[in-house]
């Protein structure tokens, strides 16, 4: 003996039964009510989310009588009387589903029209359902315009399809549209429990929460999978079951990772990616599950009272929040997702996931910008601090003095970036961040108490990235020597590279370079001589040099004389 599937057995047969849709339920509800009926709908949305099942329930509560025949039209179906029983084992011959995907011909459509012009056999309208209606052909589509636009009073149309832009707008333009939403995870969950209770299956709350989140917002293949899974398990549907079952990974694994991830411990990735191709775990959903989290974590990080206590990671995620960075969050999850597409391109799936972890690791905030070298390998790093070139003092002698030219009015530029507000109007540029305060010791460093040559010191700091691009977009504005320390303000015109982590490892990298404590302090305005337009202007002056030398060559000549040849413009480059 079959039994029916629970995605069949548990399709709502009425307004009130219909979950996660009330925005349509309240405008069909009050349309019926008021009697103020259009004569065609469109129901849009992704598969499994009731679009069919509102189109039977409409169609119903069109041609419901009542169980003693004589009832009206209504919003709240009888479903006893012989139209409603017979719409619900499909054979009411008012009701006509068409679906487009196997029937998207203009001779098609025209044999339905066709028979749109006589009355209802039983019912009081006829109504017609054409599902995946994006599937029909362009001809099909002019061929109903006229009979959608003005349909006999007898008519109703109702459309369906999971892709609307590939309707036309002539089309859309004659119909009432109505987009259906996913389903969200906890009211999936909530459904799934009634449904296990009522067929007295037993069931763990966190097999439901994998069975919805694998359903990514359709109910249908909610109630399939639980179909699945209860075979699977003959017994109680466990989570372990299920994951089993669906090739999911457990949300430990993933706390395993970015713990890993916060230890820079490169061996436990590879032992927890290893453990996971041993357990035949899809790696893609891994990394779509990964990407999950992190975007809680960093939701968390913003908004404290977004993760909620009902969630079984909501422990992990608060901790995890308070270990990681919102810039290191930010960029675990974009080499999440980015990773994903490239799996295919692997050797095979557990090698592409590896190196996404190993791709995390690497480029973490912080990890090489400062000029410190790091072995990653059960969790212990070391870094050695570079000293400073011993040849900066002869290229700082030789640099463009105007470089070194504080900003023409310092008083006109603005603080961009502050630790703290200002005491008075007049008060001087808050700092952003300061080095350590203790500076690693270096065999040779230079002497502070002069004002440095910016262009020449900017260009000897071993800085890279973000903290480079820094550097590379600012002028010395101001340097005050004191036995504490040194005071630096710098103005540029490009303050979004002022972050507070770019800012301190540039401080960092002065501190090292100088051998005390250098704090940075970063103002807005405009500037004439940056580190990028120096070198600009001197890469210019490289370029034209080389050109005049190339026309003055007398071979060069030569050619141009005797062969009419000529120099490409543009294209002589310095050595």
């Amino acid at each position: 003996m079959t039994t029916l599937a629970l995605a069949r057995s548990w399709r709502p047969k009425s307004f009130p039964e219909l979950l996660g849709q009330d925005h349509v339920v309240k405008a069909l509800t009050h349309a019926l009510d008021q009697g103020r009926l259009h004569h065609a709908w469109l129901f849009t949305g992704t598969r499994g989310v009731g679009k069919t099942t509102i189109a039977r329930i409409l169609a119903k509560a069109l041609n419901c009588i009542g169980p003693d025949g004589q009832g009206k039209m209504t919003s709240q179906p009888c479903g006893k009387c012989a139209a409603c029983l017979e719409i619900d084992a499909g054979r009411y011959v008012d009701y006509i589903e068409m679906d487009a995907a196997s029937n998207r011909g203009v001779d098609e459509m025209a044999q339905l029209l066709e028979k749109a012009s006589y009355a209802p056999s039983n019912g009081r309208f006829k109504v017609y359902m054409i599902d995946e209606v994006h599937m029909l052909t362009n001809h099909a589509f002019n061929a109903m315009l006229k009979t959608l636009e003005e349909p006999p009073e007898h008519v109703k149309f109702i459309l369906a399809t999971t892709d609307p832009q590939k309707i036309p707008v002539t089309i859309l333009s004659r119909c009432l549209q109505f987009n259906l939403k996913q389903m969200p995870v906890p009211l999936i969950v909530e459904h799934l429990q009634t449904v296990l209770a009522a067929e007295k299956v037993e069931s763990e709350i966190g097999a439901l929460r994998v069975l919805a989140k694998a359903a990514q917002g359709s109910m249908r293949d909610a109630l399939s999978l639980t179909d699945q899974a209860i075979a699977y398990a003959a017994g109680t549907v466990t989570q372990e079951s299920v994951r089993n079952m669906l090739g999911t990974l457990d949300d430990a694994y993933l706390i395993q990772v970015l713990d890993a991830l916060a230890n820079k411990d490169g061996a436990a990735l590879v032992a927890v990616a290893q453990e996971m191709g041993e357990r035949s775990m899809s790696f893609s959903l891994a990394l779509q599950d990964m990407a999950s989290l992190l975007q809680k974590i960093a939701s968390a990080q913003v908004v404290p009272e977004s993760v909620l206590d009902d969630w079984p990671e909501a422990a992990e995620i608060r901790r995890l929040a308070t270990v990681f960075t919102k810039e290191e969050a930010q960029l675990f999850y974009q080499i999440a997702i980015t990773s994903r597409p490239d799996l295919s391109l692997a050797p095979d799936e557990q090698t592409g996931f590896s190196m996404a972890l190993l791709r995390m690791l690497a480029f973490r905030p912080g990890s090489a910008g400062s000029g410190s070298n790091q072995t990653v390998g059960g969790g212990s790093t070391a870094a050695a601090s570079t000293p400073a070139s011993t040849q900066s003092t002869s290229k700082s002698a030789s640099a463009t003095p105007a470089a070194a030219k504080p900003a023409a009015n310092p008083a006109s530029a603005k603080p961009a970036v502050s630790s703290a507000a200002a005491a008075t109007p007049a008060a001087a540029p808050k700092v952003v961040t300061s080095a350590a305060t203790s500076a690693p010791t270096s065999p040779a460093v230079a002497s502070s108490s002069e004002r440095p040559d910016w262009h020449s010191l900017m260009r000897a700091l071993p800085v890279r990235g973000l903290v480079q691009q820094l550097a590379h977009q600012t002028e010395l504005q101001d340097w005050m020597d004191s036995p504490q320390g040194v005071k630096a303000t710098v103005i540029t015109s490009l303050p979004q590279l002022a972050s507070v982590d770019s800012v301190g490892r540039l401080g960092e990298a002065l501190s090292v370079y100088y051998g005390k404590k250098v704090q940075i302090a970063i103002v807005e305005g405009a500037v004439e001589k940056t580190v990028a337009k120096i070198d600009a202007q001197v890469q210019s002056e490289k370029r034209q040099n080389a050109e005049e030398r190339i026309a003055a060559d007398p071979f060069v000549q030569q050619l141009e004389r005797e062969f009419g040849a000529k120099v490409v413009s543009g294209s002589v480059r310095p050595a």
